[in-house]
């Protein structure tokens, strides 16, 4: 049984436009080792729009570019009463994963229908048929992650994943406690997925105490709370809707701050060996 409510309000971009007297520069940063897209930014006059669907419209927040990083693109889709598709992927290779911001939906996976409400995941295989559709009044809120998929010889494709993260424990990190939580839609041991979606959770004042730097690719995208980030060598203060795009072996590390947990949507690529193709 998937959860009625969520388990708190989950950030998404806000569209609309700023007020015409804000100053432009803005806070977004793009740079060699990684890229800040803050939610002040995801207006109306930058959304995308895709074949096969209706009642839409998306923020592309991240997209695979040589030199960057480039396994996944990430995208925050926005859907009117009705609006979803019955075909919406059209890459065979392609696997996703769905995480409901606001709104209900339904999920169609092969002839298996699931009722989602904000705080859902659901993970699908590359080549499963799948639809989407708002069955809702409001509107439709939802992070959609797309990867290709990398089989590997004797392992079995892996399985569709419905989840709401009321189901998903939170796991201490090692000597942390609860200051510093996870939450892992993907078992981490399962071989067969070559990503993984977590939600992080920090208490205020909780931190990750070394800068991480590491193979794995990442998208963050904030869901609630505030904190002080390491970015390769800068220290960048972010919040709720704001996107970081991590390219492999980029420093990292942050502090909770605020007065309520600081919690975010964690993409990274795992359990494949890096590709020795030579680059074209």
């Amino acid at each position: 049984m998937i959860a009625d409510t969520p388990r708190v309000p989950y950030a998404f971009p806000p569209g609309g436009l700023p007020d015409p007297d804000a100053d432009p520069l803005g806070s977004a940063i793009f740079t060699e080792a990684y890229a800040l897209i803050p939610a002040d930014t995801m207006r109306d006059i930058v959304t995308s729009f895709l074949p096969n669907w209706q009642g839409h419209r998306l923020w592309v927040l991240a997209r695979p570019m040589t030199g960057f990083a480039e396994t996944f693109a990430q995208y925050a889709a926005e859907l009117t009463p009705g609006g979803g598709s019955a075909e919406p992927e059209p890459d065979p290779d392609a696997q996703a994963a769905l995480f409901v911001a606001e709104g209900t939906l339904q999920l169609t996976i092969g002839a298996d229908r699931h009722d989602l409400v904000a705080g859902s995941f659901a993970f699908l295989p590359a080549s499963a048929p799948w639809s989407i559709w708002n069955t809702g009044d409001g509107l439709a809120r939802f992070h959609w992650i797309r990867k290709r998929f990398q089989p590997v010889r004797g392992l079995p494709a892996p399985d569709p994943i419905v989840t709401h993260e009321t189901q998903v424990a939170a796991v201490p990190m090692p000597n942390a406690g609860e200051t510093w939580m996870t939450q892992r839609f993907i078992d981490p041991l399962d071989f067969r997925y070559d990503f993984h979606v977590n939600i992080v959770n920090f208490l205020p004042g909780g931190r990750i105490p070394f800068a991480e730097t590491h193979v794995m690719e990442h998208g963050l995208y904030v869901l609630q709370g505030t904190g002080k980030y390491l970015l390769n060598r800068d220290w960048v203060h972010v919040g709720p809707g704001d996107f970081m795009w991590l390219r492999a072996f980029c420093p990292q590390a942050c502090i909770a701050t605020g007065e309520v947990p600081f919690r975010y949507l964690l993409y990274k690529d795992v359990n494949r060996h890096p590709s020795l193709a030579p680059l074209t």
